[in-house]
């Protein structure tokens, strides 16, 4: 079996960091305002680009952006990346006075030495090359997949590589991180010792996070999967269900379920609940998540099939 009946295991708080970190390319940069006098102490905010390289954050920042300057008086900045929440769950979320989780991090923004920036740069396109081939040749159900997604739903690869141009006017800065922390969905901030955090690497998943939830979440068939799933692994029977999250381990489902045990003279209430599904075997890539959703489909539908006398 794809999946162990076995109660799912959870990501530890530096593993759901290491996941948002691969899954995203855009966080909110603060920088400390700066003029000819040195640092005002207001802070300035905006949406930058970034990717993690050999275990370290590169940010690509517009030629024109004030945290060009801002850095050059005081290098302390801030960063926050948010998990990717695309479709509709960016709005069940706000219903349910929830929100993304996100890591937020301190530390040094520095410039890079001339003779790194071609490297880095380099390194950087030839990252994002090897990502828009793997979703160029991808079978055809993943691409069904992925396709589905809806238009402003994109891939890093595809929100990248127009950047990663030599028409493009940006600076790559290093984020050199002092502090992480991970905020939950209900606002709790949970500290990361970075003396064990791993950042993520080279993946053929994560980067894919978006769009494969959004085409996932688009399709009746493979929402009324998860359904199934939520039924065959902790039989609860869902009215709805999205797909939250994914990782290499497994995924997360948002679903609705009953709220309390049913009673004959009360009217039957649902609740948004989130329940974690764990793989036996790591997905190694997008084409293997695929595989292994697909086998736990008619794994599920198997037994579901065996014990009603459909089999």
């Amino acid at each position: 079996m794809a999946m162990a009946k076995a109660k799912s295991t959870a990501l530890s708080v530096a593993e759901k960091c290491r996941n948002i970190l691969g899954a995203s390319w855009e966080a909110h940069l603060n920088t400390i305002k700066a003029d000819a006098k040195g640092s005002k102490g207001e802070i300035h905010t905006s949406r930058v680009h970034y990717m993690v390289q050999k275990g370290m954050p590169y940010l690509i920042v517009p030629e024109n952006d004030m945290h060009n300057i801002n850095i050059i008086i005081d290098e302390r900045g801030s960063l926050s990346v948010s998990s990717p929440v695309p479709g509709r769950l960016t709005s069940l979320l706000k219903s349910l006075n929830k929100f993304p989780p996100r890591v937020a991090m301190t530390g040094e923004i520095l410039r890079l030495k001339e003779t790194k920036v071609p490297v880095i740069t380099e390194s950087l396109k030839k990252a994002i090359l090897k990502e828009h081939k793997a979703a160029s040749e991808a079978t055809y159900g993943v691409s069904t997949v992925l396709s589905s997604a809806g238009a402003t739903c994109r891939s890093r690869s595809e929100g990248l590589l127009s950047l990663l141009n030599e028409e493009s006017s940006y600076n790559i800065l290093k984020f050199e991180i002092g502090s992480c922390v991970f905020i939950d969905s209900f606002g709790s901030s949970h500290n990361i010792e970075l003396d064990t955090f791993e950042p993520p690497r080279a993946d053929l998943l994560l980067p894919f996070s978006a769009k494969l939830i959004d085409g996932i979440n688009r399709n009746d068939a493979r929402r009324r999967a998860l359904i199934i799933f939520c039924f065959e692994y902790f039989d609860v029977t869902a009215r709805d269900a999205l797909l939250l999250s994914i990782d290499h381990q497994g995924f997360e489902v948002l679903a609705k379920v009953p709220q309390t045990a049913v009673l004959l003279d009360v009217s039957r209430q649902y609740h948004w609940k989130e329940f974690r599904f764990s793989f036996k075997e790591a997905a190694k890539d997008v084409e293997d998540f695929c595989r292994i959703l697909v086998e736990l489909e008619h794994e599920a539908l198997q037994s579901v099939r065996s014990y009603s006398g459909l089999g």
